[in-house]
């Protein structure tokens, strides 16, 4: 399974779509990124004149990469071509270091901890373009084919 075919098979679109690319994957983990667009609606009202994205989305895009398109892998046999992947994000602990700015391209890094019954456990990490530490933390949950 190619990347693009599992960006593809991801059960998300713009402008709640946080994947713009992957640059490694194995049964092991997986490493991708996102830019963040000035254009993003959420900037709007966070903050007023002093855009930050927020925590939420931050979270969001390291499930996405991290939890999402790893476990799409990890499930490539089960997959068809027209399937219709289900996640459920059943549980994620959080720690934030830096703010990530409109234009920001972040990296995530994702590590399987626990691939069984179809539940997905991973640690995740967010970098920034400098390497700096955006955020880190334990994420998991469902997948349904």
């Amino acid at each position: 399974m190619t990347t693009s075919e599992i960006i593809a098979l991801l059960p998300y679109q713009k402008p709640f779509l946080f994947v713009d690319g992957i640059d490694a994957i194995s049964e092991d983990g997986i490493t991708g990124y996102y830019k963040f667009k000035s254009d993003e609606p959420f900037y709007d009202g966070h903050f007023k004149n002093n855009p930050l994205t927020p925590g939420v989305i931050l979270t969001e895009c390291m499930a996405q990469i991290g939890l999402v398109c790893l476990g799409i892998y990890l499930s490539k046999d089960e997959f068809k071509e027209n399937s219709n992947p289900q996640i459920a994000l059943t549980s994620h602990e959080m720690d934030f270091y830096l703010p990530v700015l409109p234009e920001e391209k972040v990296m995530v890094i994702s590590e399987k901890e626990v691939f069984r019954f179809n539940k997905l456990k991973c640690k995740v990490k967010m970098l920034n373009e400098k390497g700096e530490l955006v955020a880190r933390g334990l994420i998991s949950g469902m997948m349904k084919t």
